[in-house]
């Protein structure tokens, strides 16, 4: 991965672990776990669909990081907030031997 490329800010976003249960025994979620990382960004596509008389548009992109211990566990329940959006990860893979990660996420128009 060329560093030239990786020209876009992006912030990895998780829930944090519990930190203990409620008085009626709920977890306790802890602080949101944040990783400012830079990414390439490649849009994939945008598109509408009409659901239920409601139409809807989402944003499919590719982001490519480098790899580190932090943000080697990057799966569907993270997030990405890019750009004012909040993005879905749908899926991340490895990109040669930790050399970096290829995220694919989508967001939605309106949100």
């Amino acid at each position: 991965m060329r560093a030239g490329t990786r020209d876009r800010r992006i912030v990895l976003k998780r829930a944090g672990e519990p930190t203990g249960t409620d008085p009626y025994g709920n977890p306790v979620p802890g602080a949101d776990v944040e990783i400012g990382r830079w990414a390439e960004y490649v849009p994939i596509s945008d598109r509408e669909r009409l659901a239920a008389m409601e139409v809807s548009a989402e944003y499919t992109a590719r982001f490519s990081i480098l790899w580190s211990a932090a943000v080697a566990g990057v799966d569907p329940t993270w997030w990405i907030e890019f750009e004012g959006r909040i993005y879905d990860i749908v899926g991340a893979k490895e990109i040669g031997r930790r050399k970096g990660i290829e995220i694919t996420a989508a967001a939605r128009a309106d949100g």
